[in-house]
């Protein structure tokens, strides 16, 4: 009983860490605004772990993926952490590692299916909404938008750009659990 307890504790705090890790790497892959309050908490929360890693891994671009190196460690620390107080041995760590690896993409998947359906709600209830977290949900979700509404343009003012986006969403993630499967 103590040990699904303790499994319980480390995939959660894992989990809850490389969600703020892969949301950090999302803000600032869609430019979001780095003044808004919640992406200063985000950074502020992330930026002690990372800036070790920032000085070693480098940018790609404009961009800085030191946040999804250390959520795929994160991934992985969680699954041999727990295969080891579990079962009492060391996993494969092979294994873990694409675990590690179907994790962050996963989670990146799962992010951006959330987003979008908070987007979709938003633009009915609020959408021109000056609060920092539908304003963060519209920057992160718009360049996914523009992206399908090149492949599906609006019809007489019918946005289905999310349509897209959920297909695409679940035929990767479907894929991700086969794969991990």
């Amino acid at each position: 009983m103590a040990g699904d307890t303790l499994t319980l504790i480390i995939r959660t705090v894992g989990e809850v860490f490389a969600f703020i890790l892969l949301l950090r790497f999302l803000l600032q892959a869609s430019g979001a605004d780095y003044y808004n309050p919640i992406s200063q908490s985000v950074v502020r929360f992330t930026q002690v772990p990372l800036a070790p890693l920032q000085k070693l891994v480098p940018k790609i671009g404009r961009l800085d993926i030191s946040p999804l190196v250390l959520a795929f460690a994160v991934k992985v620390a969680v699954v041999v952490a727990i295969i080891f107080f579990t079962q009492g041995d060391i996993p494969n760590m092979l294994g873990a590692a694409l675990f590690g690896l179907f994790g962050v993409l996963d989670g990146i998947l799962t992010i951006y299916f959330w987003a979008v359906i908070g987007s979709v709600i938003l633009s009915w209830v609020a959408p021109n909404s000056y609060h920092p977290g539908p304003q963060l949900i519209m920057q992160i979700t718009e360049p996914v938008f523009s992206l399908a509404r090149k492949i599906i343009p609006p019809i007489g003012g019918l946005d289905l750009s999310p349509i897209l986006i959920f297909l695409v969403i679940q035929i990767l993630q479907s894929q991700i659990t086969r794969l991990v499967m």
